[in-house]
């Protein structure tokens, strides 16, 4: 394919692309929990996240329709939005026979679970590890991947986003 040809189709994608974050920008039609999670967006997705998603989309030559979907499962980037989210209990999740596979999620299970008293983990068959983080009422609020953290961002995590029990 000659340049000049691949220079058209890249601007051809990019206003595909442009076209197609339009609408989705202004309208940002939030979908579930669930629904983002079958389109394979899970955790907290932020916006400037899919904007670099777009961006890759764009060099790769992919699809446009990856990007609305992840625009309508993104929370806004504001610091001080996402930063003030916090839980009051949380469920972490995993498959046992795939904990082998996991060595900082088994030292957190094994090691530091217990400075975690509102944390329950939850023994799912073939279930990737995932904390879903729950409201006052119990009740699943966001769900976050996390097969590639270390023990230490475990912790942090949940040192930031869980309520102390003193202010329940």
């Amino acid at each position: 394919m000659s340049p000049q040809i691949q220079s058209r189709r890249c601007l051809f994608l990019l206003f595909v692309v442009a076209a197609a974050l339009l609408p989705v920008a202004l309208s940002r039609d939030q979908l579930s929990t669930r629904e983002c999670e079958a389109l394979g967006f899970t955790g907290l997705a932020l916006c400037s996240d899919c904007n670099t998603f777009a961006e890759v989309l764009i060099r790769e030559l992919l699809c446009a329709e990856l990007v609305s979907d992840c625009l309508k499962c993104c929370t806004e980037d504001s610091d001080d939005e996402t930063s003030k989210i916090t839980y009051s209990g949380a469920v972490l999740e995993v498959c046992m026979r795939k904990l082998v596979f996991y060595p900082e999620i088994v030292g957190f299970i094994e090691e530091e679970k217990d400075q975690f008293p509102s944390v329950k983990v939850q023994y799912v068959f073939n279930s990737p590890p995932k904390l879903t983080m729950l409201d006052e009422d119990g009740q699943q609020k966001d769900t976050i991947r996390i097969d590639n953290w270390k023990r230490e961002h475990i912790l942090q995590f949940l040192r930031e986003k869980l309520k102390s029990a003193s202010s329940k």
